[in-house]
């Protein structure tokens, strides 16, 4: 993977030093890692023009971090750091010390003190603002990234499959959130790619529901979101389950509402739609059948190092998807004091020729009686 790390920062490189910046100072955690592969959290990176880049950090203080330190290859090396000092300053002042006059850097994601600490402590360099560009690299996946989002598709599919096998009535949120993550990890990821949401009876289809002692009564609909972080790359899955022999006629209305709103919006992934138009076929479902305000702000978001990446699928979005973009499709309806629906898919975006958007979570969206 060296060389696509290096690539990826040589096309950083070549665009930047096209808009003026003699150096770029990477701080992001998501975005090093983009471009590097394996770093700690407070690493950073140093993108020189000449296209001897460092990555810059406290390995000390990364005791913790489960993969192997980026090995020095042609084009990058590392600099440990010791002390209290901060990896962006020194990152600033190495490329001052190379002749730099122009460093672009992450402004949405320094601090003002940390921005006013960079510019004391090289203060012959003029700072810029890289803004996003790096994240509009990571929009457009590769095939590389996108077989380690189907592996952790599958590795969420495995645990969520296992859990609808085991006795659910008389187990609280807290415990199957937590058996859930057990088997994530069993079966191959890093880790969760968000905090595990389990939601029964009256707090099912909240989103963001964080589990609570509530025990699984018969009747209750109960709701799950999880998801795998595999090679760092993240998806999610969400599904809403029946307790007990039948449903009541009021879930399955609600549920098949759900489901036709989920199903319009990934119908409408395709290369060339608009990010408004695809929470637009969400939206005008729910609305018809006056529950549009439950929808929330936004139907879906891309996926990747992150689990809320560009683009964001809601109202305002401007944009247009491209193919190999990978997205969530996550509406949901709540009904206070009754309970609801959340039905949470990860897809990749793919053309009418390359079979339309493909779906990476495949566990059955069937309103399923447990």
């Amino acid at each position: 993977m060296s060389e696509v790390h290096a690539a990826r920062r040589s096309r950083l490189r070549a665009r930047c030093s096209a808009a003026g910046s003699t150096a770029l100072v990477v701080s992001r955690p998501a975005n090093v890692r983009y471009l590097v592969g394996g770093a700690p959290a407070d690493a950073v990176l140093l993108v020189g023009r000449s296209g001897d880049d460092v990555l810059l950090s406290h390995w000390e203080a990364a005791d913790a971090f489960a993969e192997p330190r980026p090995a020095d290859t042609e084009g990058l090396r590392t600099e440990v750091l010791h002390g209290e000092s901060d990896p962006a300053t020194a990152a600033v002042a190495m490329a001052m010390k190379a002749g730099a006059d122009t460093v672009a850097v992450e402004e949405h994601h320094l601090t003002v003190a940390r921005h006013r600490a960079l510019a004391a402590g090289a203060p012959g360099v003029r700072l810029t603002d890289l803004g996003r560009v790096v994240e509009e690299h990571r929009l457009v996946k590769d095939e590389d990234e996108i077989a380690a989002l189907r592996i952790a598709a599958e590795i969420t599919d495995r645990a969520l499959g296992e859990l609808l096998e085991s006795i659910l009535v008389g187990r609280t949120e807290r415990h199957l959130a937590l058996e859930l993550e057990r088997r994530l990890v069993d079966h191959g990821a890093d880790g969760p790619a968000f905090a595990t949401s389990v939601a029964t009876g009256s707090h099912s289809g909240v989103a963001g529901h964080r589990p609570t002692d509530r025990r699984v009564e018969e009747g209750d609909f109960l709701s799950v979101c999880l998801g795998a972080r595999f090679r760092g790359y993240r998806c999610r899955i969400g599904r809403t389950f029946v307790i007990g022999s039948s449903p009541a006629d009021w879930q399955i209305e609600l549920y098949d509402l759900v489901f036709a709103a989920q199903r319009a919006a990934r119908e409408a992934l395709l290369p060339g739609a608009e990010y408004h138009a695809v929470d637009r076929a969400a939206r005008t479902v729910l609305e018809a059948a006056g529950h549009g305000s439950a929808l929330g702000p936004a139907t879906g978001h891309g996926v990747g190092l992150e689990i809320g990446e560009d683009p964001r699928l809601s109202p305002a979005a401007m944009g247009r998807l491209g193919p190999c973009v990978p997205v969530t499709v996550e509406p949901g309806v709540h009904l206070p004091g009754r309970g609801g629906v959340r039905i949470d898919d990860t897809l990749v975006v793919r053309s009418p020729a390359d079979g339309g958007p493909e779906l990476l979570t495949i566990t059955t969206k069937e309103l399923l009686a447990l």
